[in-house]
């Protein structure tokens, strides 16, 4: 069972800046797409941010220049950089990766995975 565990949540002021971390517990997951999406309370979850293998971008236009995604493909890590934040960030985030499994040459298994998600509260 290949789990995406995420880490970094907690509670800012606005202006404030925090690191979240999603991390894929299997060597052997092989993630193509990674991505951060986020739910607040009363909407529906959103697409954040987004890089593929090839290390393309997509970062969604109200967090454009205050965001970052990253990743270490060594790690199997995809990291959100959130810097200048606002109380209208302030949502539960999930980490999402597409990837393929690999039990050998002959078994290999696509998998769409989610993270059990991490609460970013950004209040004064």
């Amino acid at each position: 069972q290949v789990q995406l565990m995420e880490s970094g949540g907690g509670s800012v002021p606005p202006g404030g800046s925090l690191r979240l971390t999603c991390v894929a517990s299997k060597r052997n997951f092989n993630p193509k797409a990674m991505a951060w999406y986020r739910q607040a309370p009363g909407k529906e979850r959103e697409l954040v941010a987004s890089i593929s293998s090839d290390y393309s971008i997509y970062v969604e236009d109200s967090v454009k220049g205050r965001f970052t995604i990253s990743r270490d493909n060594a790690k199997n890590t995809v990291y959100l950089q959130m810097n200048s934040l606002k109380p209208e960030d302030t949502a539960v985030y999930y980490c999402q990766a597409n990837g393929i499994l690999v039990f050998s040459i002959e078994d290999q298994r696509y998998l769409e995975l989610w993270g059990q998600g991490t609460l970013v509260t950004v209040s004064s």
